[in-house]
């Protein structure tokens, strides 16, 4: 009897497996170069070099975003099933290309945001691809390690990437664009030694009958429960690349960290592993041990929740990022945002991987890639509503320089309108000023007089709530299927 340990696993995946983990480590490497830095850009100060959007703003594009990526895939998927894989790959990365290019050359908030939508349906076209291509070459003995080094490789994409782009937004925010542009256009390379592999089932239906069967099925029970419940898992999961860059930005005391850092082990900040600017480790570099921890756990994690059914998996990440998303309300320490973001890390690696692996061992033969097109609803609610919620608290509530703008109105008496009409680059200054204050000082103040903290106890309680509902669905699914078991054995 043949081992089916780790290794051999491993050495047992076939070619057309490796080269689209390569594609999709590219894919990312460049989607998370951009991914990662867009929320410092996009309310930069146009004094700094960004187009100074709002949080509301912000928010806004992320939720359209959302709705483009996660939700044209449940057609595209249909589609790259009719097709081939590789043809709609192809489609995929011109589309991307031509959507970082707008976002290098647009400043205005119209044609920045349909730059955003460009590489969006790129992305969504993309996606479906890849993973059909995995469902379809991955048997179930092989699926946990399989889908657990897919995440992996996204993941090393998802670390090159930020470190790449910390360094060339200090050059120059358009490096940031262009050199991802021509990364991902290097997937056509990769195209050399990919050979599209056929469907269980090929489908021969008509472009109007892929349309309406993705509609259709989007809509059975137990899928679009699924989508449901694990949509608010992924509201909280997006705070982690949508609002936390700008958390750390205005609240999060990164320099103790670099210091540390420079003591301990120069080596990162020689060699560009730490990006760092002012005294402070940049927001994405921080980050960034999000995907570092991947890397090196992933496979490992992947085994351990191949031990328990994807739900049961599903449900301890959840509980897991809960824990993480909370514990970035606790401190200001950049030692204690990295402990959260590493607990959060392990809840992920836990529950991410599993909506694939669950989502294809529930579809259909021959239609894979559509349900991994469904795969990307739950991200595309979560992230829509969270986007869209995340602006609104953080505008309000969360902005270092709009509660100065309210502090010196409001307690230091200084006229509103002439508050509002100074630059955002000179709020900081004034306050300190008022107050006496070192800039350190004033921090500490609004963060113990506003609470710019307490929105994560919202994100918190949001991924409780979608903890709590797939155990309900977890016992649903399962009494379900026993009956149907039973029911056979009586026929």
């Amino acid at each position: 009897m043949k081992s089916t340990g780790l290794w051999y696993q491993i050495r047992s995946m076939n070619r057309v497996f490796w080269v689209q983990n390569w594609m999709e480590l590219l894919e990312r490497f460049a989607y998370y170069g951009v991914r990662t830095v867009l929320p410092t850009y996009m309310v930069l100060s146009i004094e700094k070099g960004g187009p100074e959007f709002n949080h509301i703003q912000k928010g806004n594009i992320y939720l359209w975003w959302a709705v483009v990526q996660s939700f044209l895939p449940m057609f595209t998927g249909g589609f790259a099933d009719r097709y081939g894989y590789k043809r709609t790959i192809a489609v995929a990365i011109a589309l991307k290309v031509i959507g970082y290019g707008m976002m290098a050359h647009f400043m205005d908030y119209g044609g920045f945001f349909a730059g955003c939508l460009m590489l969006a349906a790129g992305t969504a076209i993309f996606k479906p691809g890849v993973q059909g291509t995995l469902a379809t070459v991955l048997d179930e003995k092989h699926a946990s390690v399989g889908w657990g080094i897919f995440y992996q490789c996204v993941n090393i994409g998802g670390f090159v990437g930020p470190i790449l782009a910390g360094h060339l937004r200090l050059l120059d925010w358009k490096y940031v664009f262009w050199v991802c542009a021509g990364i991902v256009s290097l997937n056509y390379i990769s195209f050399l030694f990919y050979k599209d592999p056929k469907p269980e089932v090929q489908s021969t239906d008509s472009p109007w009958k892929v349309f309406k069967d993705s509609v259709l099925g989007f809509f059975e029970p137990r899928l679009i429960a699924f989508i449901v419940i694990f949509s608010g898992y992924w509201l909280m999961f997006y705070q982690l690349y949508d609002i936390l860059p700008n958390f750390i930005d205005d609240w999060v005391n990164t320099g103790v960290v670099l210091r540390a850092v420079e003591q301990n082990a120069s080596f990162l900040v020689d060699w560009g592993v730490i990006a760092h600017d002012a005294g402070r480790v940049n927001q994405e570099s921080m980050i960034n041990l999000n995907a570092f921890m991947i890397i090196f756990f992933m496979v490992f994690v992947a085994r351990l929740t191949g031990l328990v059914r994807p739900l049961v998996a599903i449900i301890i990440g959840i509980a897991i990022s809960c824990l993480g998303i909370f514990l970035l309300s606790v401190s200001m320490s950049g030692w204690f945002c990295l402990l959260a973001i590493a607990v959060f890390t392990f809840g992920e690696m836990a529950a991410s991987p599993k909506k694939l692996e669950y989502l294809s061992s529930i579809a259909q033969p021959g239609k894979k890639g559509l349900f991994l097109g469904y795969a990307n609803a739950p991200v595309g609610i979560g992230w829509g509503i969270g986007s869209t919620l995340a602006g609104h608290l953080y505008e309000k509530g969360g902005d270092k320089v709009n509660l100065a703008r309210d502090y010196l109105t409001q307690s230091v008496g200084l006229d509103r309108f002439l508050v509002d009409a100074l630059p955002k680059e000179k709020i900081m200054s004034e306050i300190t000023f008022a107050m006496k204050e070192t800039p350190d000082a004033v921090t500490q103040m609004l963060w113990d007089t506003r609470a710019p903290y307490s929105m994560w106890y919202t994100f918190t309680a949001i991924g409780a709530a979608s903890a709590i509902g797939m155990i309900v669905y977890n016992y649903v699914i399962r009494r379900a299927d026993a009956k149907k078991a039973a029911l056979r054995e009586e026929k």
